[in-house]
């Protein structure tokens, strides 16, 4: 066994057939659930990705009753009133901890365990860095304290995915420790997609 060092902070512990990994994360950097002290940070996220002609459903309820909104994270967290075919799920905001105040940079999504579909496509955990804080090495740092979530929860094993070309999300994925362990047709695109396993530490 050797071991590798990134300059992301993570430190990756690989042998032949098994990949684990460590976390050091710059202390700025922290994930938290959205709260009313987050939010307009939040909206103006949300607005940026709209800018981008990016629409995620749970912006656009924000945007619209942002109290509504944290009480039905707070029940997707506890398993209640789920949509359809959905499991339970936490979502975080990566925030950037500043003298000028906080910046969020993207948001995760942790599902606490897998469905039939999830283990196609999707996974325990989905990311996204918002435009403005791309290509900075965010991608990287969110997956890696999104793992250290998915550890407090007591999951050793972590199944990611993403469209096979979709190279960034692909080189995110593998410094992360992501080892590639097949590969599917999504059912909602039709296109490729691969699916990578992640070994936590204890």
């Amino acid at each position: 066994m050797h071991v590798q060092s990134s300059l992301r902070g993570i430190i990756v512990h690989q042998s032949d057939k098994k990949v684990t990994i460590a976390f050091v994360q710059p202390s700025n950097l922290i994930l938290l659930v959205p709260s009313l002290k987050l939010k307009d940070g939040f909206l103006r996220m949300a607005a940026e990705f709209q800018d981008e002609g990016i629409i995620y459903s749970h912006h656009e309820r924000a945007r619209s009753d942002f109290d509504a909104f944290l009480e039905e994270m707070r029940g997707y967290a506890r398993g209640l009133n789920l949509p359809a075919d959905h499991v339970p799920w936490t979502n975080f905001c990566l925030v950037r901890k500043d003298e000028g105040g906080d910046t969020i940079l993207g948001e995760s999504r942790l599902r606490h365990y897998l469905s039939p579909a999830l283990e196609v496509e999707g996974g325990h955990i989905g990311y996204a860095i918002r435009p403005s804080a791309r290509r900075q090495g965010y991608g990287t740092r969110i997956l890696a304290l999104t793992l250290e979530k998915a550890r407090d929860r007591g999951l050793r094993r972590v199944l990611v995915t993403c469209d096979a070309d979709n190279f960034a999300s692909r080189r995110i994925i593998e410094k992360n420790g992501g080892m590639l362990s097949g590969q599917a047709i999504s059912p909602r695109t039709g296109v490729p997609v691969l699916q990578y396993w992640i070994e936590l530490p204890d």
